[in-house]
């Protein structure tokens, strides 16, 4: 078998090979094992990368426009106008916007899918700190505590589940999303999906790195529950 070699991943040449990448085949087990090393567990861990940087920037953008929501009220409905409009623009046109600016660089991708954690992680943190009972704040103030502790100590615990929820949604879907950075980058699991599309639709390779994504974002969502269920103990006694 001779292998045509695309950057950091390989397409086979359907004349030659097993039987079933002869035949384009759903799943090669033997091209799985032979190409996991050189192509799809580094395109899974730059995957990882990307998300974790995204919604890791994405969380503590949001927590500060959040906190600014929350003591200047008036900035709360032009905030959430500002992230609306930068979920609407499509991935690929917010990519092409910014690559005259950040060119074709990590950095790009990390820009476009940061903007679009914000709505999702602004939206729930404000709706949960404000979905904290008048009655529970006012027992706390009651209590000694400063605004600051009342705010640590008793608002964001209330507010988790909300919190965790638009958490989970914004990191599955910048999990999906940071596929598309292929276009942008020949980083992640979108890299060996764009190119075995571009070289005869290579079925075993695109099947490979699509359900990677999905066991990816899986995977996640499962870390995250469990973590809140883990900070939030009280309602799994509810």
């Amino acid at each position: 078998m001779s292998p045509l070699l695309l950057g950091d991943t390989v397409i086979p040449d359907f004349g030659s090979g097993s039987a079933c990448e002869r035949d384009n085949g759903w799943l090669c087990t033997g091209w799985l094992h032979a190409h996991w090393g050189d192509t799809l567990q580094p395109a899974l861990v730059q995957h990882v990368e990307l998300s974790l940087i995204a919604v890791g920037i994405g969380f503590v953008l949001a927590a500060a426009l959040t906190l600014l929501g929350l003591r200047i009220r008036a900035l709360d409905p032009p905030i959430g106008l500002f992230a609306d409009f930068l979920y609407t623009i499509p991935s690929l046109a917010l990519f092409q916007l910014l690559v005259p600016v950040t060119g074709l660089t990590v950095t790009t991708v990390e820009i476009a899918l940061v903007s679009y954690t914000l709505l999702i992680l602004y939206r729930n943190m404000i709706a949960g700190l404000r979905a904290v009972p008048a009655e529970t704040l006012e027992a706390a103030r009651g209590t000694g505590l400063t605004r600051t502790q009342i705010f640590l100590r008793v608002e964001v615990p209330l507010a988790l589940p909300t919190i965790v929820a638009g958490l989970r949604i914004a990191t599955v879907s910048t999990v999906s999303i940071a596929t598309v950075a292929a276009f942008v980058i020949p980083r992640g699991l979108g890299h060996p999906i764009f190119i075995a599309l571009n070289q005869d639709i290579f079925k075993t390779e695109i099947l490979a790195a699509g359900g990677l994504v999905i066991a990816l974002a899986l995977f996640a969502d499962l870390l995250l529950v469990l973590g809140q269920r883990v900070l939030t103990p009280w309602t799994r006694a509810a």
